[in-house]
């Protein structure tokens, strides 16, 4: 059975920094490329940023760059994302997910064939 978990969510005061954490069981880490998705009330699932199976390339949203880093530990079967610099936007529920393409890391809601339950981040003004 595949699991997905996340962790770290919580409320930050704008400027402030959390980290993300995702641990994948259930199938081999390193046969998938990671991503990080999020979702506001009332507004449909974006992408924030993947990362291929070494580690080696990654990707990010324009609204992300420069202020979240995503990366992963494939002796802990988990995938981080920093985030830094947080806005009251960036409130959302956050979801990790696993994508097959495990050498480019896609952007593409629907490559990604495994979903965590996410977590919670609110950013206060």
């Amino acid at each position: 059975q595949v699991q997905l978990v996340e962790s770290g969510g919580g409320l930050v005061q704008a400027g402030g920094s959390l980290r993300l954490s995702c641990v994948l069981s259930g199938r081999t880490f390193v046969e998938y490329s990671m991503g990080w998705f999020r979702q506001a009330p009332g507004k449909a699932r974006e992408f924030v940023a993947t990362i291929n199976w070494s580690g080696g390339v990654t990707r990010y949203a324009d609204s992300e760059k420069g202020r979240f880093t995503i990366s992963r530990d494939n002796s802990k079967n988990t995938v981080y994302l920093q985030m830094n610099s947080l806005k009251p936007e960036d409130t959302a529920v956050y979801y990790c997910a696993a994508a097959a393409s495990r050498f480019i890391p896609t952007e593409r809601l629907p490559d990604f064939r495994f979903w965590g339950q996410g977590t919670q981040v609110t950013v206060s003004s």
